[in-house]
């Protein structure tokens, strides 16, 4: 067996992706609207322009919002008075509106980090790795702490009763790096909210996000010497080799049945047709052995980051973590909810404005975000 496989991966935009930066921008102080277009600012070079030796100035630099200092003529394609600009305009234009950020490089360019195409995989290998140690939902099996709960059975899927010992953790042999960076006009303003199961919206969630069609280029490595004989005469061999090497099966056959269960429970709701027709439509497609469809970022919800189906097979243990800490669960379930109701209760969805016959305008679910093709190619 080689020291290592390595693989070029092709990552196809579906839906868009929004992977945040942690920072929410505020409509007048981080970005200003003009013309159709989000011109995104920048406040060092517009501070740089104003006449700060004025006392009576600089004392009112600090009350204003950074966009009304802006002139008419200031709008203008390669200024530098803005780091980019985005087609397309925010729902709201009340001052301090908020739009959550997409993770950039330090010149203001998104790319795709290795840890989040990473995670996702970790789920889809962990999921698989349930099935075939033939696991179940377990309570006594839980740590009492909620950001540690699910220790032993990580332990158990990754680590292959080895406990703590990091050295030990199948998911080193995967490596994962960061993409080359595109540039910023394959950013796009997304109008998002949360659907309920009764078809209810919840408050519209505006990000920047990556523009379907948008193409990054990943490296993938795995680590082969880490399952060979000189790993194990130094106590370092690792299990899992046959998950590893048949990755893209693997994560086909998860998100196959990912795709099912979401599109099942968007048929419930009458509005969201085309969401349930664009996961039945990707659990159908037929692909060559190197690729997968993913989801990845925000908008996964609860089951893309746990073994989801999985646990949820044990309705008992579902109720009893979903409970508040007070009645000795983990707290999963947020606001009112029954003994019964099902979970999640929720889907983050990308929404289409419509206009009707009668010129009224209404809001439809259109895709859920984050989902990309992978394709591998080796070396």
């Amino acid at each position: 067996m080689a020291d290592y496989r390595l693989y070029q991966a092709k990552v196809s935009v579906l839906t868009p992706l929004h992977i945040g930066s942690g920072r929410d921008l505020l409509n007048e102080y981080d970005y200003a609207i003009h013309q159709g277009h989000t011109w995104r600012i920048n406040e060092d070079e517009l501070l740089e322009m104003q006449d700060i030796d004025d006392p009576a100035l600089a004392g009112r630099l600090a009350a204003i919002p950074p966009a009304q200092l802006l002139r008419e003529t200031d709008f203008r394609f390669g200024s530098s008075l803005f780091r980019y600009v985005i087609r397309g305009t925010p729902r709201s234009r009340a001052q301090g509106a908020q739009v959550r950020e997409q993770l950039k490089d330090v010149y203001d360019r998104p790319y795709l980090p290795g840890t989040s195409l990473k995670g996702a995989l970790r789920t889809a290998l962990g999921w698989k790795r349930w099935q075939m140690l033939g696991l179940r939902p377990d309570i006594s099996r839980l740590d009492r702490r909620r950001e540690f709960a699910a220790q032993w059975y990580e332990q158990e899927l990754f680590s292959e009763h080895s406990g703590k010992a990091p050295n030990k953790d199948l998911l080193r042999a995967l490596q994962v790096a960061d993409s080359a960076p595109v540039n910023a006009d394959r950013l796009m303003l997304v109008n998002a909210r949360v659907l309920n199961r009764g078809g209810t919206l919840g408050s519209p969630i505006e990000l920047e996000a990556i523009r379907p069609d948008t193409i990054f280029e990943v490296e993938i490595k795995i680590d082969t010497v880490l399952f060979s004989a000189w790993a194990r005469a130094y106590h370092l061999e690792l299990q899992g080799s046959e998950l590893l090497l048949n990755l893209p099966s693997v994560v086909r056959e998860y998100t196959t049945r990912r795709l099912e269960r979401l599109a099942a429970w968007f048929e419930q709701i009458p509005s969201a047709e085309k969401s349930a027709k664009f996961c039945r439509d990707l659990a159908k497609t037929p692909l060559p052995p190197g690729a997968f469809f993913i989801q990845i970022g925000w908008g996964g919800g609860w089951e893309s980051k746990t073994f989801g189906d999985h646990l949820q097979a044990n309705r008992d243990f579902m109720e009893r973590i979903l409970r508040s800490p007070r009645e000795g669960g983990y707290g999963l379930a947020r606001g009112r909810r029954r003994p019964g109701d099902p979970f999640p209760k929720s889907r983050r969805v990308l929404m289409q404005v419509q206009r009707a016959p009668d010129g009224r305008t209404q809001e439809m679910p259109l895709y859920p975000l984050g989902w990309v093709l992978v394709e591998m190619k080796e070396a």
